[in-house]
């Protein structure tokens, strides 16, 4: 065998690993029903924050707990306890994507895992607006 062939597969093998060692951070949305009956594996969902539940988050008790309700798109609805201080702007989020795992009707997140706050965007799509920018060039 020549040397540029060992090379390559050297190459081949490495891009291999590469891959698989990816395989791993890859996961699928799921709803919260379909995270009750996944227990114990780490889900990650999007959901809404239910404003007509408080958020409890008392740093002088426990800065490193904080637990709120939420609801997925289906309507179904779980309380949360995330083991980290309150995300900031939290109750002006439009979605919250949860990483975590379901124990019972609780979703656990870890600090590990984590919460993606997604806020509502301040540009709001106007086809006016953009009709008159285009105009104006």
């Amino acid at each position: 065998m020549k040397k540029i062939h060992i090379v390559i597969l050297v190459c081949i093998a490495a891009g291999i690993m590469v891959l698989l060692s990816f395989m791993g951070d890859l996961s699928t949305y799921e709803t919260l029903a379909s995270a009750r009956q996944k227990k114990g594996k780490t889900v990650t969902v999007i959901t809404q924050l239910d404003r007509t539940a408080p958020i409890e988050y008392n740093p002088a008790l426990n800065p490193n707990l904080t637990t709120f309700h939420v609801v997925d798109s289906l309507g179904n609805k779980a309380r949360v306890v995330y083991y980290f201080e309150k995300p900031f702007d939290m109750e002006k989020s439009d979605r919250i994507v949860l990483k975590g795992k379901m124990n019972g009707d609780i979703f656990e997140i870890n600090r590990k895992d984590g919460i993606l706050i997604k806020c509502p965007s301040k540009y709001k799509d106007d086809p006016k607006a953009a009709y008159n920018n285009l105009s104006s060039k």
